[in-house]
């Protein structure tokens, strides 16, 4: 089961080029290696994403 609040917050970080609790480098979404939540992820930009 994809937990949404962790979708919208990988997202929104990588909406504003936060950076990546992780490495502390910009967060990407190559960074995200488990692919439900990749196109979860994927999915959440584009519905939140004027102009796309």
């Amino acid at each position: 089961m994809i937990n949404q609040v962790v979708v919208r917050i990988a997202a929104e970080r990588i909406i504003i080029g936060g950076l990546n609790p992780k490495t502390s480098k910009t967060y990407v979404i190559d960074d995200i290696t488990n692919e439900a939540y990749r196109v979860a992820v994927e999915n959440y930009i584009l519905e939140h994403t004027e102009g796309v």
